[in-house]
């Protein structure tokens, strides 16, 4: 990796950082990056777990004021988050690389559907919330199902869990934004120790996209909410067709 391409893969790494705080999808960022630097598919997404961690935790810090009185959520639905991410990180390293590589360009064509139908599912969460203030009986499952998918491939699992806190409980949205980076930082920091055992990532894409990470999720936190989210969302559905475009050519 040379110099450029080391400050292409620290920047995506802050842009990822900010965007998980926000939405959740910052993979898209990071994960493009790291095939164009020529990481192959499966260590690029381990190392990408792996990096994304710290900034998945300053994240968390920096919304810490909206978790005061969720000490119950976190622990309930975090042991799921647990189980459903050690699940996605023994499917992508026992799976032949060909799995992953035919089925990650779907996944992220998934992520960008997510992301450009976010308002809708934000304001179908509403009317749900309204209508079942108590949460639904499904939510530790769908918990557990957005750990598998963000522990086999990372990008877009905060929206997945902001649609289900969402129909499931009633809430601020902050205060639920709040939760979903907890459960997103749990499942991250589990597949990283599980890869750290088990896995050979790239040591100097991680160590990138980590320093990167921890700028952009304390600036995402802290300065996220002025961004126009319409623009965001642009932007991060146009890299995550190019990581698809990428992975289809290879």
């Amino acid at each position: 990796m040379n110099t450029w391409e080391a400050l292409a893969v620290l920047l995506a790494g802050a842009g990822a950082g900010a965007i998980n705080t926000l939405v959740g999808s910052g993979t898209l960022f990071t994960f493009p990056v790291l095939l164009a630097c020529g990481v192959p598919p499966v260590t690029a997404a381990i190392s990408n777990s792996i990096g994304l961690t710290p900034g998945a935790v300053a994240g968390v810090v920096g919304y810490r004021r909206e978790l005061a009185g969720q000490r119950s959520r976190v622990l309930r639905l975090g042991a799921m988050s647990l189980l459903g991410a050690l699940t996605g990180a023994t499917l992508l390293l026992n799976l032949p690389e060909k799995v992953f590589t035919s089925v990650a360009p779907v996944l992220i064509l998934l992520a960008c559907l997510l992301i450009v139908f976010q308002p809708r599912i934000n304001a179908w969460t509403r009317e749900r919330r309204a209508a079942r203030p108590n949460g639904g009986p499904l939510l530790r499952l769908g918990v557990y199902g957005a750990g598998v998918y963000g522990g086999y491939f990372t990008a877009a699992q905060g929206v997945i869990l902001i649609s289900l806190l969402g129909s499931s409980l009633d809430d601020d949205m902050q205060r639920l934004n709040a939760l979903k980076n907890v459960l997103a930082s749990i499942v991250n920091a589990s597949v990283a120790v599980y890869y750290l055992v088990f896995a050979q990532p790239n040591w100097i894409a991680a160590a990138l996209i980590a320093t990167g990470s921890v700028v952009g999720g304390y600036l995402g936190a802290r300065f996220g909410r002025r961004l126009k989210p319409t623009g965001l969302r642009i932007l991060v559905v146009l890299i995550g067709l190019t990581a698809a475009v990428q992975l289809v050519l290879r």
